[in-house]
């Protein structure tokens, strides 16, 4: 009688050096294993190693509103042209979470003011970055407001003075998110600089016409 048991084998076959499949299976449990049997604070440096190096949240946060806010004004914007009512009312929730992660977003940026080193130079293009943060909070909560109590329909003159300030607001988003940028790439604001983190000549360089040829 054929015995299964003895002519029939499992196996998971990887590539090169690797142990494939079973080794990768292997390597994750064994994280998993030295994740969860780690304190919390030390879990979460390991599992997030990129938060962990924040001094504070508000380049985490900064991502929402201008995704969300975005979108907003380029769906209501088509809904409008299109005549998808469907497509604005989606429209309307990308609004009132992108006014949400807009106030976390300010009150973050605000603590992140107090609390980061920045010099003299730094400052006045700090101050502005925060006050486009008000602005585009105050305008994302007023245009959240006027969808959402708004007795007028959005139509006619109305919708175009409304598509107008959509409009507005993210021209402020690119503006603030320009000063975010020049903040952090070109003065450095709470970024440790690559050459007090490796030696000089461990220093990584990328030379792409070389790769290219």
């Amino acid at each position: 009688m054929f015995d299964l048991s003895e002519n029939l084998r499992f196996s998971v076959h990887g590539g090169g050096d690797s142990d494939g499949l079973a080794g990768l299976v292997d390597g994750f449990l064994r994280g998993l294993e030295s994740l969860f049997s780690s304190p919390i604070q030390e879990s979460f440096n390991t599992l997030l190693p990129g938060i962990a190096a924040m001094e504070n949240i508000h380049p985490l946060l900064v991502h929402f509103p201008i995704a969300l806010l975005s979108l907003f004004f380029l769906l209501d914007f088509c809904a409008s042209i299109l005549q998808k009512p469907d497509w604005r009312g989606a429209a309307g929730w990308f609004l009132y979470l992108g006014a949400l992660f807009a106030g976390l977003t300010m009150l973050a940026g605000f603590h992140a003011a107090d609390t980061v080193a920045h010099g003299e130079n730094v400052h006045e293009i700090m101050e502005t970055h925060e006050h486009l943060g008000v602005t585009i909070f105050s305008l994302a909560s007023l245009l959240s407001v006027w969808r959402w109590f708004g007795k007028l329909p959005l139509r006619g003159l109305t919708n175009y003075i409304y598509l107008f300030f959509a409009g507005c607001l993210c021209v402020l988003l690119v503006f603030a998110a320009d000063l975010g940028g020049l903040m952090v790439y070109h003065y450095g604001v709470s970024v440790q600089a690559v050459e007090a983190l490796e030696p000089e000549e461990e220093m990584h360089e990328h030379h792409h016409h070389e790769h290219a040829e």
